[in-house]
């Protein structure tokens, strides 16, 4: 992760709610939960996209490395506002970049990463990113 970037800094953004079991004692959404918006954010755009198949896709992402920083805290009822972009793509693993942003605010309340292998269903061994999936994840790539 190098340095803080800001909502125009991501190549698609996706709105995901907070619910009031998000926030812990402090009154602010619990840490944890900040993967857990990594993982909806990327995987719901790559659904979307066509290119993730849940139940039967040949080929699924592992998470194999993730990271976040933390800025300012989030809280329910916000909206959180996930920016997605890809830092690199391999053979059989992409490195995804996600920026956590209050919904109106250009200045991020986290910011993390996360890294899948891509993977057989049946022998769970790396694979070949599928040839649709490299062009989708080729069209948010960031340069740079």
């Amino acid at each position: 992760m190098s340095d803080k970037k800001n909502f125009s800094s991501y190549a698609c953004h996706r709105d995901i709610p907070t619910r009031w079991m998000d926030n812990d004692i402090y009154g602010h959404v619990n840490n944890v939960n900040y993967y857990s918006f990594f993982d909806t954010a990327v995987n719901g755009f790559l659904i979307e996209q066509g290119v993730l198949g849940l139940e039967k896709g040949e080929t699924i992402g592992l998470v194999v490395e993730t990271g976040c920083r933390y800025f300012a805290p989030l809280s329910f009822p916000d909206t959180v506002v996930a920016g997605i972009s890809v830092s690199h793509i391999g053979n059989s693993s992409v490195r995804y970049e996600v920026g956590l942003f209050k919904k109106g605010d250009t200045e991020p309340a986290a910011q993390g990463f996360f890294v899948h292998v891509y993977v057989d269903r049946a022998n769970r061994r790396p694979t070949s990113i599928p040839e649709k999936m490299k062009n989708v994840l080729s069209a948010i790539e960031s340069v740079g």
